[in-house]
Formats: C-alpha cells, structure tokens, sequence
C-alpha cells in the first residue's frame, strides 16, 4: 500500500473513532496539528510517513478521556495499522510517539523511575505541531473549552498554580482554568524542538500574555 493510501484510510479511522469526542480533543484538533506537522516537516529531515501517522493517531484515545489509561491510545492506534498492514517499524515508532508527545511526559514521576525517555526527530516535530495547538487563540479557546466540559472554576484567585507537579499531580488537578496557564501553556513556548516550532510559538505566548493582562484588568473591574 502506498503512504497516501495508508494516509488517507488513518483520517478516515480518526474521523469515525473521535465523533463526539470533547472539542478541544476532536477530529479538528487532529487535523490541526497534522497541519503543523506537515508545515514543520518541510524544514526537518524526518520520515514523512511517520510524522503523518504519529500526528493523525497521537490523540486517537487521550488518557484524560479513558480514567488515566495511558495504554488505550497505542494499543488502538497498533490494531489499526496492524489491520492495513503497515510495516511494524513504522508503527514501533507512531506508537513511540503517541506514548511519549504529552506534557505530562516531561515532567517528574512519583516513583523517580530513571528510564531513559525515547526521542526522535520525528517525535520532536510532531510534539511542536501539538505544542503549537495548545497555545495562542486556539490554545486558548481549547483550555476553556475542557475547563467547562470537566466543570471547573475560570479563576479562583484564592487557587494559587501549582508550579512544581509530578506527573500524577498533573494528571489529578482540578485546578481553575487560568492556573493551567501557568502550569503548561506559557511553559511551552521555551519546550519547542524545532527552529520552525519555536518561531510560530513566540507569537502564539505573547497573545497568551496579552489575554491574561486583559483577563484580570476585567476581572478587577479595572477596564
């Protein structure tokens, strides 16, 4: 099978499994980031279907959505390629992907396991693309999103941001909407991998940075 095939029969597959699913996390945030993908992919020497696949599958089944299950995504993502017969190298390394392109990846275990994490270029590139999507306007719009769809509060000023969490903290907070601002949004700007990524990224923050300034002048009732 040709990639283009191979590509075109995974956006079907996501298209149909993602129906419904939370808007920040759905078919256009897919879509989205295999954009950016492609777009950063142009400056790397990468393997094209690899960055494609690992893009299009990377939120096929997000943990959040499956009680912390980190284990759904890949095993999904490898009976779909396994079933169109994709050679098992390429989905070694699209499954590699999806387990290690989260934010949550980076940041400290409670059991300080010290395996070494697996990168790649191909990694890095699809890790900005969905960088990229997190933050700026549509990062934006997705951050509040997700806060409504889990209930929670927009701002409690009386909820400072937690600026140290493990990966279990991350994965457990409650917290207001605007704490994950500070918690992951603004960090991501200086976690970009690539020149391209973190061009695009320096925008997108400094819009971040003008919402909050407005943010909390209206909050104050100071605009």
């Amino acid at each position: 099978m040709i990639n283009s095939d191979i590509i075109a029969q995974t956006k079907v597959f996501v298209k149909k499994t993602l129906e419904g699913a939370e808007g920040g996390h759905d078919w256009f945030h897919i879509e989205r980031v295999y954009n950016n993908t492609m777009l950063l992919a142009k400056d790397e020497a990468v393997n094209q279907l690899v960055v494609a696949l690992g893009a299009l599958l990377h939120d096929i089944a997000d943990a959040k959505f499956y009680n912390g299950d980190e284990t759904v995504g890949p095993k999904m993502a490898t009976d779909f390629l396994r079933s169109i017969q994709v050679d098992e190298k390429i989905i070694d390394h699209v499954v590699k992907i999806i387990e290690n392109i989260s934010f949550k990846s980076s940041l400290k275990v409670d059991d300080a396991t010290t395996a070494k994490p697996f990168t790649s270029l191909e990694l890095q590139v699809v890790q900005d693309a969905d960088r990229l999507d997190a933050i700026g306007a549509i990062g934006i719009a997705r951050a509040f999103n997700y806060g409504g769809f889990k209930n929670r509060e927009m701002y409690n000023p009386e909820i400072a941001p937690n600026l140290n969490m493990t990966k279990e903290e991350y994965k457990k907070s409650t917290a207001p909407t605007i704490n994950h601002f500070y918690e992951k949004l603004l960090l991501l700007k200086d976690k970009m991998n690539t020149k391209s990524g973190a061009k695009l990224a320096e925008q997108r923050h400094l819009y971040m940075i003008a919402f909050l300034e407005q943010f909390y002048n209206e909050w104050k009732g100071k605009l």
